[in-house]
């Protein structure tokens, strides 16, 4: 240990450790542990689904929290009995109150009658500060359309820890972004040997995150509490491995709560497998939020919908006669069938030009990726009021025409333009 500059001293310094979270291996899982059992002592239940969160049920008061590290938050429909709480919390530990929830370890959050409101607006203008993208001209889209990024094709970059260090902080705004999963997705891919494309589509991605920081995601207050899974598959998208990319979207109501874009560990032989593979990870995923819902007293009596855009993968979910199709098929992939007779879960159809998870598993043109953004309930509070409304619900998106579909996107680039003559 070296003393700090200007202190000197003739003989050894001990110095006693208060407390350590972060420094010492063991330090977060102690601490964990401790706080846990007290939260235990004080009538909360673990959840089996999330283990950093603790609910507890008096009466027709119900308490949440919630647990990062040193960081917590707290949730209940009464405020008395929050006061209170955190009185016996201070009685244990030493507590410093920031109010209501308003910045959470680089999210912003922001209320109103219509729902809550999470973006990362200061985390992105830094990040376009650091990078000296602040005053660079935006892109429409987060990639190119139709771009085929590879490890072997491009200059070689003579310094990578740009890229190294750029590409783990745009993997962060994905939290509230969505709409940059899939780029982010093929950029990690080439953290061990970046070339010149791969650094010129991350700046790609920044100029994107300039045209409008402050997007995120809302989460209505007036929305029905029923799960809707869309999922999607890009067949052999790899060119360097020929594996494919699934993605999907799960939704509460209009709420995006869980999404996903990810290389298949392995080679699918047909578009229609690795589709039925993707149907199993978000299967997966709904299964998950069910009996989260169930840890926080959430009753979800309706059946899950799953919207694929491929008939012969609802086929093979729903049918257990297709034996030449599902040979190969590892047996655990068969979960969705499983979930299907046990109506837990319904299998839908949706016209591939409504699939709300096609954004992560390719590079879309900006027509159609502006129209699944909307789609997805992302919202830009620090823009005019006007376009508060853009947005359309789940249902308006399994529905909508070819003609309304235009004129989203026509009165979308209208509201872009009088933003920009605004500015």
């Amino acid at each position: 240990m070296a003393l700090p500059q200007g202190f000197h001293s003739q003989g050894e310094v001990v110095c006693k450790l208060n407390k350590s979270i972060y420094g010492l291996k063991q330090a977060s899982r102690q601490w964990f542990a401790k706080f846990s059992s007290t939260l235990i002592q004080l009538g909360f239940i673990q959840s089996k689904a999330d283990y950093s969160l603790f609910a507890k049920r008096h009466g027709d008061i119900f308490v949440i929290l919630l647990v990062y590290v040193d960081d917590v938050l707290i949730a209940c429909n009464d405020k008395a009995e929050v006061d209170r709480f955190k009185v016996m919390l201070d009685d244990k530990f030493k507590l410093k109150d920031l109010g209501d929830l308003k910045y959470f370890l680089g999210l912003e959050v922001a209320r109103s009658d219509k729902g809550i409101t999470l973006c990362q607006r200061k985390y992105t203008l830094e990040l376009l500060n650091d990078a000296g993208l602040l005053g660079c001209k935006y892109a429409k889209t987060p990639m190119e359309h139709n771009l085929m990024l590879s490890k072997f094709e491009g200059e070689e970059l003579k310094d990578p820890s740009h890229y190294r260090r750029l590409v783990p902080k745009l993997l962060y705004l994905t939290i509230t972004i969505p709409d940059i999963t899939f780029a982010i997705h093929k950029l990690s891919k080439f953290m061990s040997k970046p070339r010149r494309p791969h650094l010129d589509a991350a700046h790609r991605v920044l100029q994107y995150l300039k045209g409008e920081p402050g997007k995120g995601l809302t989460f209505s207050s007036s929305t029905d509490l029923h799960l809707k899974g869309f999922v999607d598959a890009n067949w052999t998208a790899c060119p360097d491995t020929r594996r494919s990319v699934i993605g999907y979207s799960i939704f509460i109501g209009d709420s995006l709560v869980s999404w996903k874009s990810k290389k298949q560990s392995i080679v699918s032989r047909s578009s229609a497998e690795v589709k039925y593979r993707s149907m199993v990870v978000a299967t997966c995923e709904i299964v998950w939020i069910l009996y989260f819902l169930k840890d926080i007293g959430v009753n979800h009596e309706k059946e899950a919908l799953l919207f694929c855009d491929s008939q012969a993968t609802l086929h093979i979910g729903s049918n257990p006669v297709f034996h030449e199709r599902t040979k190969h098929i590892e047996i655990d992939c068969h979960v969705v069938r499983d979930k299907v007779l046990e109506k837990v879960i319904k299998l839908n159809h949706v016209r591939s030009n409504c699939q709300l998870a096609d954004l992560l598993t390719k590079a879309l043109n900006y027509n159609q990726f502006s129209t699944l953004t909307c789609k997805m309930g992302m919202l830009n509070i620090h823009t005019p009021a006007a376009l508060e409304g853009e947005y359309q619900s789940l249902d308006e998106a399994t529905k909508i025409s070819s003609k309304s579909r235009v004129e989203a996107v026509t009165q979308r680039i209208k509201a872009l333009f009088i933003e920009l003559l605004i500015l």
